[in-house]
């Protein structure tokens, strides 16, 4: 009989349970395949500085969910660059530098646009730098100063939207008007392949982190702002052997995943702003939804004063985490959900359960981790 209820909410938080879940394996997309996987970890483990990133075990999270344990992925020293998304968009880049050059053409000539709200676009600017070619990035004008600038330090070219989604659509017209590429971190009808090679890039977190546990979790908590990398892991793990469950985590101002899944639809929502800069994203992937939608376990949403919560216990835990607020919304999703019986038995929590949380980025903006960790965080204005 299936648990009850389909849905639930408390304070700062929402869980709905994905009636659609059948235990089917993830259809991989032609360029996820194991050996695109592999062919991307390959390149990535040959970049100057590579060094996997730390699996930290959170005891205290532990406790306090009342599971047998928590592995926390941090992201932070990826490359400098604070993100896990160092991998897949400067992968990305890289590939389409490969075929400009066997086109027998300059990479000088090649430009490479994204939107970002700041992760996204601070790893394919980097790409750009290391590969040799141009960059423009459109970003939400309300964008931290911090992550602008961290963008801007590579070379790449910064040009304020309203917001992400918007970012997407003018980054897509301007590259069909200038001949540019799009890198981009999400699919829409007509653009799927390019974001295959981003996800591709972030299988080798599932592989490092493979390497790293000394027992495999039963559970993945993972962020989603257009969920390329909830699938992308959730595909590299099963691939490797691992069937895990996974919760899709999201920030309750910009809930598109929550929506779908209590749909069984694909849906679309419009932001309000959150601190949660990185998954301020009003649409689901189509390619991630695809591969998700008979998948997820569940989805959630969590309030920022949840995810600033959150950041306050991991810095101040054991060991102690420094992580942005986009970071934490597995961590958050967990901590509120564990408390419930009701939420124990929608995601099927117990005291045997073993959950993976990747710490997506470190603090890119400073001073809003210092309000976090102050507790005095105030919500951006939606664009």
């Amino acid at each position: 009989m299936s648990p009850s209820p389909l849905s639930l909410s408390g304070q700062g938080y929402a869980l709905v349970r994905n009636q659609h879940a059948d235990g089917r394996r993830i259809l991989a997309p032609d360029h996820l395949q194991p050996a695109d996987f592999a062919a991307a970890a390959l390149t990535v483990r040959g970049w100057q500085d590579y060094a996997p990133t730390p699996l930290h075990s959170l005891a205290w999270a532990a406790e306090a969910a009342g599971v047998a344990a928590v592995l926390y992925k941090d992201e932070s020293p990826r490359f400098g660059l604070e993100s896990f998304k160092a991998l897949g968009g400067a992968y990305a880049v890289g590939k389409q530098v490969e075929q400009w050059r066997a086109a027998g053409k300059d990479p000088a000539n090649l430009t490479v646009c994204c939107a970002s709200d700041g992760n996204h676009g601070r790893s394919i600017a980097w790409g750009a730098q290391r590969f040799g070619c141009q960059c423009v990035v459109y970003v939400p004008k309300v964008m931290a100063k911090a992550r602008r600038g961290a963008i801007e330090r590579f070379g790449a070219h910064t040009v304020s939207v309203p917001g992400y989604d918007e970012g997407l659509k003018e980054a897509a017209f301007q590259a069909e008007r200038n001949g540019w590429v799009v890198v981009s971190d999400t699919s829409y009808k007509g653009y799927t392949e390019i974001p295959q090679d981003v996800m591709a890039g972030y299988g080798l977190i599932a592989e490092e982190t493979a390497e790293q546990w000394q027992q495999p979790p039963t559970h993945l908590f993972l962020q989603a702002g257009v969920g390329g990398m909830a699938a992308a892991l959730a595909l590299r793990f099963q691939q490797l052997g691992f069937n895990l469950k996974l919760v899709v985590c999201e920030a309750e101002a910009a809930p598109c995943w929550f929506r779908s899944v209590a749909a069984n639809e694909w849906q679309a929502v419009e932001s309000r702003g959150t601190i949660q800069a990185g998954l301020d994203c009003g649409e689901p992937s189509i390619l991630a939804w695809d591969m998700l939608r008979h998948h997820a376990t569940g989805a959630c949403w969590i309030s920022d004063d949840r995810a600033a919560d959150a950041v306050r216990r991991l810095a101040n835990g054991t060991p102690g985490v420094a992580a942005g607020e986009s970071a934490v919304a597995g961590l958050a999703a967990l901590l509120a959900g564990a408390q419930s019986k009701a939420a124990r038995e929608m995601l099927e929590l117990d005291a045997r359960s073993r959950i993976f949380l990747l710490g997506s980025e470190g603090p890119t903006d400073p001073d809003g981790y210092a309000r976090a960790l102050a507790g005095k965080w105030a919500p951006p204005h939606a664009g």
